[in-house]
This record gives structure tokens, C-alpha cells and sequence, in this order.
């Protein structure tokens, strides 16, 4: 499928235009570009997930059992009971419209009904034409509307347009996360065989195997053997990664991207050289080899699972604690789910101390899991890192929020401490597009699949215009970033918007500015791009 030019892409988005028919009478349209395949039947068979048969969303006929509104009628009553928050948000919404132009996807594509108030709606009239004695008798004058089979393929064309990244929560005032009704929709959407393959099939590798590329033990540890090759090729050091080190004291959970993919292999050799520099005793595992938790996209059940992997690895391996990697949604998983619906960690765990520092995070007390940016800032407020930020003096910076790590987690200021002690060019995107109002990739949950390219580049437009703003503006050229899911992605949106910049995580630029005892003199940096100055003494 061919993508329309930039220029062209959003020439239709008309956000004042008011829509024709009522939102209950539009259907979507299944155009390609705008959703994702349906899962294999293979995959959701191994999953032990309902209804495993093939069927593609642009099809007539979706194949759902018999019985397939009994079923979502009870799914929903069922999470009505057990989850109070989703109660509540179909309860209390006023339709203020405060979180209406929050959505990148509504602003890439001006369809109301990515509106986060009327992506909720979506459910809650529902909710209220099948729950309630007043949505029965008046029906669409109360909001209400019975659950049908165009229902159905509504709720999966819009909720996989909705990439869980709660930038909408912050704008609303009574706290509605309409994240939340994203996942509980695509849960019960679970139990009548309406999934898709980019996020059940990683949910399987991740099962099955421990990451969610399906990575084998002898893969990860060749592939770290040429990321070796490289880290001693440019600094003259080859560093040890000790895999499945039993009775280490750090075991080392980062995503498995981090292995194998562009730009993700940078920011782990600049974890590796960070490691060997502070000689700490750490271990990676080729079970627990994934800290994105795909499961999160899937159902609650499925996120425990998975979850639970790196603990049970943590006690197999006998370490003291856990350090995790600059992932995004592990970290979502780790502090919001972790002592409610997860927790708790296992007892044998101590509560992470900084061998270095001697620092107690406090914060990690119950989930026995650091960030790997709360523990680097830390190194650095201590004075512990020789660092030299003219090795970075070849890129002008700029830093993205991950919407997890960020909104889901309050991390904001360690990343750019660090940023600002390795780069010497260091810029900010305008205010109300970072921190907590951060705009997302447009590619997260389970969305960075290459037949949604439309859509991805249509939701990932407001992020992609903050970083033209700074590229013009200041001339950055690199835009830095924790999460794996962004490492993957935003590569592509930048290539087709801001083709200028390109992307990394933070430890790559720490791996570069860091200086290590008995380095050969460096001429380039992890991508064996030259340092500046380095041509003009050649």
C-alpha cells in the first residue's frame, strides 16, 4: 500500500466541518491503511483464546459464534463488577469536550469518533441501552443504543485507534481514563475471537519463548557477540555479558529489541559500557528476555503472566534485585498494576540499593524493579560517571516522553539530568507537547504494524510537528527517547515527516560521552558516525 505524499496526507482533515449524520448511524470504513490483520487461528489456538478461525476485518461476515451478544453482554457486566474504575467512567462523563482535540489520532484524522469522549461513548451507549430501564424506553434520547453486529466492528475499527496513551486523562476533569476503556473494550472483544496478529503473536513468542520476537537463547547471545565486535572495535574494550548468571546481584530486564533492531542495539551497548565502566555484578536471562509486556494489550490475565516471567527469573537466578531497561509499557505494567492487581514481588528479594552510590531506592520497595534512567541520574548526581559530552557535540538533542514512562510513571526529570550531562546541545519541543502532556508515537499498543501505516503516520503527526518546530528552530537532528516501542517507530514517522532527525535511546548517547579507563582514543561514536572535529584532524 502505497502512503499518500506528506503534503497530502492531512489535506482533508477538517476539524470544523460538522459530520452529516449522527455518530450512531456512520459506520467505518476498512479502507487498507487504516487497521490491522486479523490474528492467525494458529496463534489464538495456542493462546487457549475463543473462537480461533480465519477472517479479516474487511469481510462481510467476521464469524462470531453463535451466541456472540450473550457472550459480550456477560463480558460486560462481568468487568462492570470487577473493575470499579470502569464503572465509574461510564457513569460520570458530562460530554464537556475537554478531551475532544486531545487525541493524535482525532487531529490526524478529524474523525469524531476519535474523539476520546466519543470513543467512550462507543461503550457507554451500550452500557446504557442494555443496562439501564431508562436507556430501554428512550433510547438514542438518552444516549443509549443496542449492542449490534456493526457495533462490533465499530468497537475493533476504534479501539485500535486508541493507543492507550492517556494524554486525553490529563485534559479531562474528573479523571476519566479512557485508556483504561480501550483495554477493557479490546479484553471483551478477546472472548468473541475479535484480536489482531501484531499483538497476539507477540503475546505468543512471549509465552512460548520469553521475548516477543521469538528470539532463541544461542540467537540473543550471537547477537550480543556482534555487538561486542562493534563496542571493541570503537573503543578498543571488549566488556563481558554474563547470560543467566546464577547469584549475581543485578539481573538486567530490558526489551528484546534492544538485541537485534536499529536503533535499539545502540542503547544496549551503551548499557553494556556503562556496566562494565562501573564493574557491577549483573546478569541477563534468556527466559525473562523481554520487559515489554504485550500482555497489557491483551487482558489482564495475560499481563500477569508474562509479568510474572521476570520475577520467577529474578528468584531462579538468586538475584538481589532488578534493573529494567528503557522500555515503555514494562514500566506502565511494573507501577501501576504491580501492588494492586500483579503484586506482590517475591519476599527474597531485597529492596534495590545502588552498589555504587550506596543509594536506597525507596520507591522500588515493594516492586524491587529500578528504571535504568533513576539509577544512571543517580550515578551522575554522585559524581560517579566520567563523562565527556563533547563526543555528543555531532548531534543537537531533543527528548520524547514515552507516554508510559511518563504519564503512567512521573518520569521526567532523570532522563533529561542525564541528557543534559552527556549532550552539550540540548533542546526542548514546546511546552504543552512534553511531560505529562507529552504527544505519543501514534504507534504504541500494539500498533507499530506496517499495514496501519496510514494511520500511524496520521496519529503520529502532532509529534512529528513538535520536532519539525525544533528542528528548524535550533537544528536538532536527534531526537532521544526510553521506550522500545518508540525506538521502533518513530524512525519511520520522522523519515516521512521530519526526515532531518533521527532517533535514539538516552544510554546510546551516555555510551558515547562515557570514559572508560584503558579506551583506545574513540573517532566515532556507537554508529560509527565520525565525532565532530574528528574529519578536520583527518
Amino acid at each position: 500500500m502505497a502512503l499518500p505524499k506528506r503534503d497530502e496526507l492531512l489535506k482533508d482533515v477538517n476539524y470544523d466541518r460538522m459530520p452529516s449524520k449522527h455518530w450512531m448511524d456512520t459506520k467505518p470504513e476498512f479502507r487498507p491503511g487504516t487497521y490491522c490483520y486479523a490474528a492467525e487461528p494458529s496463534v489464538v489456538e495456542d493462546l487457549g483464546l475463543p473462537n480461533p478461525r480465519k477472517w479479516q476485518p474487511h469481510d462481510e461476515d467476521w464469524k462470531l459464534p453463535p451466541n456472540w451478544k450473550e457472550i459480550v453482554l456477560n463480558a460486560i457486566k462481568d468487568r462492570m463488577e470487577r473493575f470499579r474504575s470502569f464503572k465509574l467512567f461510564m457513569d460520570i462523563c458530562v460530554r464537556c469536550g475537554a478531551c475532544a482535540d486531545k487525541c493524535h489520532f482525532f487531529l490526524g484524522t478529524g474523525d469524531p469518533k476519535n474523539m476520546p469522549v466519543l470513543r467512550a461513548e462507543l461503550m457507554r451507549s451500550v452500557v446504557k441501552g442494555e443496562f439501564t430501564r431508562s436507556g430501554k424506553i428512550f433510547g438514542r434520547l438518552a444516549g443509549a443504543r443496542p449492542l449490534t453486529y456493526d457495533v462490533i466492528k465499530e468497537w475493533f475499527y476504534y479501539y485500535y485507534q486508541c493507543t492507550e496513551c492517556r494524554r486525553c486523562s490529563v485534559f479531562c476533569p474528573y479523571g476519566i481514563d479512557t485508556a483504561e476503556i480501550t483495554i477493557l473494550a479490546r479484553e471483551i472483544l478477546h472472548e468473541i475471537g475479535v484480536n489482531i496478529d501484531w499483538i497476539l503473536k507477540p503475546v505468543r513468542f512471549s509465552a512460548f519463548v520469553g521475548n516477543h520476537i521469538g528470539l532463541q537463547p544461542h540467537t540473543i547471545q550471537e547477537n550480543i557477540e556482534f555487538l561486542l565486535d562493534d563496542i571493541e572495535e570503537i573503543t578498543g574494550i571488549r566488556p563481558e555479558v554474563p547470560i543467566n548468571k546464577k547469584g549475581a546481584e543485578i539481573l538486567f530486564v530490558t526489551p528484546s529489541a534492544d538485541f537485534f533492531a536499529d536503533p535499539g542495539i545502540y542503547t544496549f551497548m551503551g548499557y553494556v559500557l556503562l556496566f562494565h565502566y562501573l564493574g557491577l555484578d549483573w546478569t541477563l536471562s534468556t527466559y525473562a528476555s523481554e520487559g515489554g509486556n504485550f500482555g497489557f494489550f491483551t487482558s489482564h490475565e495475560m499481563m500477569r503472566k508474562l509479568h510474572a516471567k521476570i520475577y520467577h527469573e529474578a528468584e531462579r537466578l538468586k538475584v538481589k534485585w532488578i534493573l529494567g531497561g528503557e522500555c515503555g509499557h514494562m514500566w506502565r505494567v511494573v507501577h501501576q498494576y504491580e501492588d494492586t492487581a500483579l503484586g506482590p514481588a517475591p519476599k527474597n528479594l531485597e529492596v534495590p540499593k545502588s552498589p555504587i552510590t550506596g543509594t536506597v531506592f525507596e520507591h522500588a520497595k515493594s516492586t524491587k524493579i529500578v528504571h535504568i534512567c533513576e539509577f544512571t541520574a543517580d550515578l551522575i548526581a554522585h559524581g560517579k560517571l566520567n563523562l565527556d559530552p563533547s563526543r555528543n557535540d555531532h548531534l543537537i538533542v531533543t527528548f520524547h516522553d514515552s507516554c508510559n514512562t511518563s504519564r503512567g510513571m512521573g518520569i521526567f526529570e532523570e532522563p533529561r539530568f542525564i541528557l543534559r550531562h552527556v549532550c552539550n546541545n540540548f533542546y526542548e519541543m514546546p511546552e504543552n507537547t512534553i511531560r505529562e502532556k507529552t504527544f505519543c508515537c501514534g504507534s504504541g499498543s500494539g500498533l507499530n504494524t506496517d499495514e496501519y501505516m496510514e494511520m500511524r503516520m496520521r496519529g503520529g503527526f502532532p509529534r512529528a510537528n513538535a520536532v519539525e518546530y525544533v528542528h528548524e528552530k535550533y537544528g536538532v537532528n536527534r531526537m532521544a527517547c526510553i521506550c522500545a516501542i518508540d525506538r521502533a517507530v518513530l524512525p519511520t514517522l520522522m523519515k516521512y515527516w521530519v526526515p532531518e532527525v533521527s532517533i535514539s535511546g538516552v544510554h546510546e548517547l551516555v555510551g558515547n560521552a562515557l570514559v572508560i579507563p584503558g579506551e583506545k582514543k574513540r573517532t566515532t561514536d556507537l554508529r560509527f558516525e565520525p565525532l565532530k572535529g574528528v574529519e578536520e584532524e583527518a
